[in-house]
């Protein structure tokens, strides 16, 4: 199965842990991407932050086959496109907007929508969404809100997104509605700046063997 073909429910059922990269040079993608697989963490999330992200996306498409790279922090019908021109194998938005969702469908693109409430993962999923990020998890409740919206929507499925630690992430994955979480602990700014690749692969085998 190619990785543009991928459902948003495969490519979470991949590991317990989406890293949240942010790279600011893209030079050092294909390395950190390595490591990560390396470490057992084949999907990434490279944001939209940078000026080096798309460039980031493109190299790790084309040079680690065994990853499966995605945008994150896509707001736009224009990053849609551009995304997807890069490699990206899927899409993640920390909310929704009706011309976000339309580009995404339009380019029969795998989406993970961002919902903080009841009514905003209700409307996702009456759209089509049934999975989900939750953002920003920590600040929007925790497990406690997730356990919460549980109980009335058990058909979603959540990959809680924003203030989560290797400390707190087991939590998550033990409730029944999280398939995964996201994080930017596996990838530590200093170590990314100084080429620590052992570091990285290191944090990535410690997230690979978190289970629910």
């Amino acid at each position: 199965m190619t990785q543009s073909r991928m459902t948003v429910a495969e490519i979470l059922a991949l590991g317990p842990v989406i890293p949240v990269v942010t790279v600011g040079d893209a030079r050092g993608a294909v390395p950190l991407a390595r490591a990560l697989v390396e470490g057992g963490v084949r999907v990434i999330e490279v944001t939209l932050r940078t000026p080096a992200a798309l460039d980031a996306i493109r190299r790790i498409a084309a040079e680690v086959p065994e990853a499966v790279v995605g945008a994150g922090t896509v707001l736009g019908a224009d990053q849609v496109e551009a995304a997807l021109e890069a490699g990206a194998a899927f899409l993640v938005s920390p909310g929704a907007t009706e011309a976000l969702v339309a580009a995404a469908r339009r380019a029969a693109a795998p989406l993970l929508p961002g919902a903080a409430t009841v009514s905003e993962a209700m409307r996702l999923l009456e759209a089509g969404f049934a999975c989900q990020k939750f953002f920003p998890a920590a600040a929007a409740g925790g497990t406690a809100a997730l356990a919460a919206i549980g109980a009335p929507l058990p058909q979603i499925r959540f990959c809680p997104t924003g203030g989560i630690s290797a400390a707190d992430a087991g939590s998550y994955l033990r409730l029944p509605n999280v398939a995964c979480v996201g994080g930017s602990w596996l990838t530590p700014a200093e170590a990314v700046a100084a080429g620590d690749w052992g570091r990285v692969r290191a944090l990535a085998q410690a997230a690979a063997a978190l289970r629910a």
